[in-house]
This record gives C-alpha cells, sequence and structure tokens, in this order.
C-alpha cells in the first residue's frame, strides 16, 4: 500500500473515533436529496434547510408537481438557499430531464450503471462533478467519492496532494485508497466535512484537530 493511500485510511479512522457516525445527507427521500444536493451550491445547510422546508410545504418534494411549477415561482420559495434564480433554474433543468426522458421516474434514472448515471448528470447545464457524485452517493446510493473544497484543503495541508490536483485526482486519490463501498464514501466525505468546519478552516485550528499528529502544514490554503 502506498503513503498516501495508508494515510487516507489512517485519517478515516482518526476522524471517525473523534467524530462519531454523522448520518449523513440530511434528507427524507432520494428526491429530497436530489434537490438539496442542487440547492447546497455555494451556501450553507442551514439556508439550504429553509428553502426545503418552503419546497414541502407546497408539496414540491415531489418532483411531477416540481415540474408543472414555474420557475419563478420556484425561485421564491428557494431564496433562503441563496443564488436563488440560477439555482431554480439549474434545478428545473435537472427535474425537466428526469421528467421528459424517464416519465419523472427516479428509480427509472437512477437504474442505470454508475458511469451513465454520472455522465448523464455531467450533460446537464448547471451539475459539476461535486453535485453529479453527491446526487449519485447519497441520492442513488451508487460507490462514488464526493470532493469538496474541505476534502482538498485538508488533502493538501498534509501533503497528500499538491494546489495542482483537480477534483477528478482528488476522486481518484480517494478512490483507489479505499474499497468501492457506498456507506464508507458516504461517511467519509461528512467527516471530512466536519473537521473543515471545525478545524481545517482557511485559518487552521491545528492543536485540537484529530488529524493534528499527520504530517501537515496548517498555513497552506
Amino acid at each position: 500500500m502506498s503513503r498516501s493511500a495508508a494515510a487516507i485510511r489512517e485519517m478515516y479512522d482518526a476522524l471517525l473515533s473523534r467524530f462519531g457516525p454523522q448520518h449523513w445527507w440530511p434528507g427524507q427521500t432520494p428526491a429530497e436529496i436530489m434537490i438539496g444536493a442542487i440547492l447546497t451550491q455555494n451556501t450553507n445547510w442551514r439556508n439550504v434547510e429553509r428553502a426545503i422546508a418552503n419546497l414541502r410545504a407546497r408539496g414540491l418534494l415531489d418532483l411531477a408537481r416540481l415540474h408543472e411549477t414555474p420557475v419563478d415561482v420556484l425561485a421564491e420559495l428557494i431564496r433562503p438557499a441563496g443564488y436563488y434564480n440560477i439555482k431554480a433554474r439549474r434545478l428545473m433543468n435537472l427535474v425537466d430531464h428526469i421528467c421528459s426522458r424517464y416519465d419523472c421516474d427516479l428509480d427509472a434514472f437512477f437504474g442505470k450503471s454508475l458511469h451513465a448515471l454520472r455522465e448523464e448528470l455531467l450533460s446537464i447545464t448547471g451539475i459539476g462533478p461535486e453535485t453529479a457524485d453527491s446526487i449519485a452517493l447519497y441520492a442513488a446510493g451508487k460507490p462514488t467519492f464526493v470532493v469538496d473544497a474541505y476534502t482538498a484543503r485538508i488533502l493538501r495541508r498534509h501533503f497528500l496532494i499538491d494546489e495542482t490536483a483537480d477534483y477528478e485526482q482528488i476522486k481518484e486519490l480517494f478512490e483507489s485508497a479505499l474499497p468501492a463501498d457506498v456507506p464508507l464514501y458516504n461517511e467519509y466525505h461528512a467527516l471530512l466535512v466536519a473537521c473543515g468546519k471545525d478545524y481545517c478552516r482557511p485559518r487552521a485550528l491545528c492543536e485540537n484537530c484529530p488529524l493534528n499528529p499527520f504530517d501537515h502544514d496548517g498555513s497552506i490554503r
């Protein structure tokens, strides 16, 4: 096993020991999780929860009903999530795709291979790799690792990647070091988010961080 693969596995154990299971992603149904993956772009989850509450109150966590909703009405309902006009269009792009090609049937949409699903998601305007992987992992239950800004920062500071590493390279680092396991990928991503929020911030708080024993430089951005 390479040094980086060993570090990836050991860091997981350290994070889980400190934070415990995270029970992530919050969401009652695959549709809600998928909608949340769009709304959480460039905002925090507390704002997303407010937007989802608005949709739930109107019965719009159902894809068929959401598909019939005017985009300006949708934008106003998701206003708490920020960038609401952009996100309304992105969300409607996704819903239109599923409803026009799969009759709003998420089981049919998710029923293909991981590679096919990921490529189809990436073909939809407004869905990038992180959102596509979040939908594939958390809503569809496919073993694909989600990379976010917290993950990239933690890995840079622990000398596992450099500043040139892109999304796909970071994703490959995790997937080559770990078994293709949905609960593991789910938990690891959530633990990295917890570490990034509490310790590996833009101004690092290394002293009490569970990853402090690993070789690192908290000044790296």
